[in-house]
């Protein structure tokens, strides 16, 4: 008698839409402090989001508790009929003192913040607040959880840059240091596939879905 294939569990990870700080030129630097609603884009592209991953099947809704990310997941969610569960280990990393400011201001402000940062955000942080190693140390177990929790289901996670972009780099086998080479754009998709016990990376930001889409 054959043993029955193990289903494989994934992971649709994706970057909320975009608020009125993301776009700003140049952009704004969000964590958590401020909690603004999706713009008008940004309700559009989780739209988009949500028309691509309707028919595929989807039974389980996380998303970070900030409004950005609820919204959107709850766009996205809606034709699966699921409700977004907030996770408190998916909160954006707190950019301490920078928040609300934009890289040239705080290059300007605190050349020498500016520069340890750039040179190494695993180790020295966002002042006042964490480092991408502080966000791995909480969101990789959270999310590996949620693997082992819903093993042969596929999951929907709706996070942020910073987050998502350092779980991520870790699965890839790069160094944390290194995280900023992950680019995300708002709403788009990266899936994780574990199968046979290995977790990895199948899709990296998969952000077609959103040319042409206009607030």
């Amino acid at each position: 008698m054959s043993q029955g294939v193990e289903r494989k569990t994934v992971l649709y990870l994706i970057r909320h839409g975009a608020t009125e700080a993301n776009l700003a030129r140049p952009p704004r630097l969000q964590g958590r402090r401020h909690n603004p609603p999706l713009s008008r884009l940004g309700i559009r592209q989780a739209e988009a989001t949500r028309d691509l991953l309707a028919i595929r099947p989807i039974d389980r809704c996380y998303a970070s508790p900030l409004l950005r990310a609820m919204q959107t997941a709850a766009i996205v969610a809606a034709p699966h009929g699921l409700t977004p569960q907030p996770l408190d280990a998916l909160i954006e990393c707190d950019v301490g003192r920078w928040e609300g400011l934009d890289w040239p201001t705080i290059r300007a402000l605190d050349a020498e913040g500016f520069q340890r940062f750039h040179a190494n955000p695993a180790e020295f942080g966002y002042p006042g607040g964490e480092s991408f190693r502080d966000v791995y140390q909480r969101v990789a177990p959270a999310l590996d959880e949620l693997l082992d929790l819903h093993a042969g289901e596929s999951i929907l996670v709706v996070a942020h840059h910073i987050v998502n972009r350092t779980y991520l780099a870790g699965l890839l086998g790069l160094e944390l240091a290194q995280a900023n080479q992950v680019t995300l754009d708002n709403c788009g998709i990266s899936v994780v596939v574990r199968a046979e016990g290995e977790t990895t990376v199948s899709t990296l930001n998969a952000a077609f879905h959103l040319q042409g889409v206009a607030a």
